[in-house]
Parts: structure tokens; C-alpha cells; sequence
């Protein structure tokens, strides 16, 4: 079983490089789930149904998400009737929308996706460590394959939670900080790991917004509309064999595509 994860999607020339590069990328890796993290797709912050639409139109499967998940306010009425956008799960109960998924794949098989938030340094919701750990023990009654979508700032935090994992879940794939890090590699127990997948958005930005936008904001601490960056793009993603009896991994490999 190989799984694609494919790093926070930014904006229009995110879903460009996405729509462009997947094809090849699941035919070359013979790609079995394509699972992305679309909570920057419209236009930089947030998700609407009509883009959500658009990346499952690519070729993704599953779309996790994180804090941006509201930006888009008429997005809110419409998660609850996908269930294949996910919102972290550890929000507290009565919050709009699915925390994890089941998806049958098309020969049968089975397996969970669960959207976890971090609390440092992002909203104190409900502890990710104890809600993720009850989520996964429902879902190892139906399948033994289990990824994870960890949305968190803190380096810490992320590989603090990659051990917790470690041996309950195929992987722990951190998202949020767009930024892609060089430390995957598979836990003791059979987990793979990465801090942060990255980005797939424009290449000659700071985390896929207009890089003066940024430095103007450093420079003056004045407040500002953000736009996503023009020109090329960047496409981020890891690649995850699983055992499909034990639902351990065996191998996680990064990748980086510039687009077009």
C-alpha cells in the first residue's frame, strides 16, 4: 500500500501544480490513496466547497485541513455534508464537520485518516494527545492502516506526538508551518514521520504569501491584507509504503517538484 501526502495546498497555483504533477507522480509510485492538506486552497486561507470540488477533482481523496478551516465563513454550513474535508478533530464537541475518516479503497481495503491540531503556540482546544489516542483505538477496530494529519507550529510538539504514536498508527505526517523538513524517517515502532510535509503554492514566497507583503509587515508591525504570491510553484509531498497486514511503514521518501 503507498500513500501520497501532499503538503498544504496554497492558493491557485497550489491546486495548479497539483492538478499538473499528481497524475504522473500517482503513476510513477503507483500511488494506492492521494490524501492533501487544503486548508490554504482558496486563495491562500480557508477552503470553499466549489475548490474542495476542484482538488478531488485532481485526484485527491481525502482533504485535511487545520485552523485556517473557517476563514471561508460560507464554507462552515457545508463541511458537515463532506466527509472527506476533515477539520481537526480535537475541537470541542458540537464544532461542524468530521475529525477523522474510514475510505474504502477500491479493492476493499480500509484505511483511517485522522486531522489532529497542536495546542503551542495556536488555540487551546481539547488535548490532541488523549483525543487522538481515543480516535485511534476506535479505528484499529476496522483497520490496522491509520495516517495521521498533525497541524501544529511547534517542532516540539510534532515529534513529541510522533512517539506518542509510535506502533498505533502507519504515520504521523506534521502540516502547517510550510515549510518542508528533512528529518522523515520511520520510528521504532513502525511509524513513519516527518516534522512538516511543506507547501504546494508559489515558489518565490514567504510560506506562499507575496514575500513584500511580509517583509513590510516585520518591517512596520502594521496590519495588512496578505495575497498569495504570483510566478512558479512548489509542489511538497511524501511518499508512504505501508504493510497492509501489520500497518506498519517501511519506507517514507520526500518529495519537492517545482511546477511548471
Amino acid at each position: 500500500m503507498k500513500v501520497l501526502f501532499i503538503g498544504d495546498i496554497v492558493g491557485k497555483t497550489g491546486r495548479n501544480a497539483t492538478k499538473a504533477l499528481l497524475p504522473a507522480i500517482v503513476n510513477r509510485y503507483k500511488i494506492d490513496l492521494v490524501i492533501a492538506n487544503g486548508e490554504n486552497a482558496a486563495g491562500g486561507f480557508g477552503i470553499t466547497d466549489k475548490i474542495a470540488s476542484e482538488i478531488f477533482s485532481h485526484g485527491v481523496h481525502v482533504i485535511t485541513t487545520g485552523n485556517h478551516v473557517w476563514d471561508k465563513k460560507e464554507f462552515i454550513p457545508q463541511i458537515s455534508k463532506e466527509n472527506r474535508v476533515l477539520r481537526p478533530i480535537n475541537y470541542p464537541p458540537g464544532v461542524p464537520g468530521y475529525g477523522s475518516l474510514l475510505y474504502s479503497l477500491h479493492n476493499g481495503i480500509k484505511i483511517g485518516v485522522i486531522n489532529i491540531s497542536g495546542r503551542v503556540f495556536m488555540s487551546h482546544i481539547d488535548c490532541p494527545f488523549r483525543t487522538g489516542k481515543d480516535e485511534v483505538e476506535k479505528l484499529r477496530s476496522a483497520t490496522k492502516m491509520i495516517i495521521i494529519d498533525f497541524h501544529a507550529e511547534a517542532t516540539s510538539e510534532k515529534i513529541a506526538f510522533g512517539y506518542y504514536m509510535d506502533g498505533k498508527v502507519s504515520a504521523v505526517i506534521g502540516t502547517h508551518t510550510h515549510v518542508q523538513t528533512a528529518d522523515e524517517k520511520i520510528l521504532p515502532g513502525g511509524t513513519a514521520y516527518i516534522t512538516d510535509v511543506g507547501m504546494t503554492g508559489p515558489y518565490d514566497s514567504v510560506i506562499g504569501i507575496e514575500k513584500e507583503q511580509i517583509i513590510e509587515r516585520f518591517l512596520t508591525n502594521m496590519p495588512m491584507r496578505f495575497e498569495t504570491a504570483k510566478g512558479e510553484g512548489i509542489f511538497s509531498a511524501v511518499v508512504i509504503e505501508i504493510d497492509e497486514e501489520t500497518g506498519k511503514s517501511s519506507a517514507v521518501q520526500r518529495l519537492q517538484l517545482k511546477y511548471p
